[in-house]
């Protein structure tokens, strides 16, 4: 892999040694210590800065748009041999739900289970399997409150790169403030309070939105689920006031697009205006339907074939993003929710 031109975001292969296994406090980095590659749609430069340089990076009058969703303990224990991951509720008051066989200290796809099937859960609650959503997801019904019972009963999801558990502040971002989230919006992650005052500070806007996200380890090109998301009114006016002005609307993560995007058709018919709204969203964000609302994207690197790489393209193209891939491979980026950063800037 050593010409630009064979690296194939389709096909490559994430070096074990490339995935982050524990947080960057737990490799004597802060949270902010994190690296972020940098590319320019117009010019097609790629540069490799850290974190924290950020706010040297986005100019005043930028708007940044940020998740405030906080992340549940969304794995409960059923047994020495069985977890349920909770991805999310859905419209009718059912929940996502998938079976995972544990298996030392992680686990993986049970496979199992038949509508009817009723878990006994700790502290007594009961789990009924309706019936399968996805072949690997079922939609099911607890017998009290879910995010209160995940909030006593729950664990952080673990995949199998992450060696240990750590605790639920290791899962949280700065700007979490309602739990509903299974996974963390890891963009956010390497945001500090220091950061955050440097980029108020250099004239840079900051809005909240919330989109509570579902398990993010999709099947090979699975989309991704609908979700519950929120944009206030007054970050809608905002948008549309920095688009207005010339100025660009970053968004810090695939959820915030997400989200955006989603009001952005919603008001489609209004002048290409902003709408605030709240609801689900199935909406997914390729090359094909392009991006109305959002200018840049700061976001994590994706796995191969990850529905989420074809969002990444609506912004820098295939062949730049391609090149962003392979340089983030040869300089050694770290993958996962505890990795590195990519700003895609206009």
């Amino acid at each position: 892999m050593t010409a630009v031109d064979e690296f194939s975001l389709d096909e490559f292969t994430l070096p074990v040694s490339l995935e982050a296994h524990e947080p960057p406090e737990a490799r004597g980095l802060p949270r902010d210590g994190v690296r972020m590659l940098v590319s320019r749609r117009a010019s097609g430069e790629v540069s490799h800065h850290g974190f924290a340089a950020l706010p040297g990076l986005l100019l005043p009058g930028d708007l940044l748009v940020i998740n405030t969703t906080a992340t549940l303990p969304a794995q409960v224990r059923v047994s020495a041999e069985l977890a349920v991951h909770f991805s999310g509720p859905r419209p009718d008051g059912s929940w996502l739900t998938e079976l995972r066989r544990v298996t030392g200290k992680t686990t993986v796809p049970n496979g199992r289970g038949y509508p009817g099937q009723r878990l006994i859960l700790p502290g007594g609650a009961v789990l009924f399997l309706e019936g399968r959503a996805t072949n690997r997801l079922w939609r099911a019904r607890l017998s009290v409150a879910v995010i209160p019972y995940l909030l006593k009963y729950g664990r952080p999801i673990r995949y199998s790169y992450v060696s240990r558990d750590w605790p639920l502040s290791h899962y949280q971002t700065v700007f979490a403030r309602e739990p509903g989230s299974a996974e963390m919006p890891s963009a956010s992650r390497p945001f500090s309070p220091s950061v955050v005052t440097r980029l108020v500070s250099a004239g840079v806007l900051i809005a909240p939105l919330t989109l509570h996200c579902g398990v993010s380890s999709l099947e090979g090109d699975e989309d991704p689920y609908p979700e519950p998301y929120d944009v206030p009114p007054a970050t809608a006016e905002l948008v549309n006031h920095v688009r207005a002005r010339g100025n660009r609307v970053i968004a810090a993560g695939t959820t915030v697009v997400r989200a955006l995007e989603t009001v952005a058709l919603a008001g489609s018919g209004s002048g290409g205006l902003v709408t605030a709204g709240a609801g689900w969203t199935s909406h997914v964000v390729t090359p094909e339907t392009g991006v109305r609302a959002v200018d840049g994207l700061l976001t994590g690197l994706h796995e191969p074939r990850s529905s989420h790489l074809r969002m990444l393209a609506a912004f820098a193209g295939p062949s730049l993003l391609s090149r962003c891939y392979q340089a983030a491979v040869d300089a050694g980026y770290l993958w996962h929710e505890f990795g590195d950063v990519h700003l895609l800037l206009p």
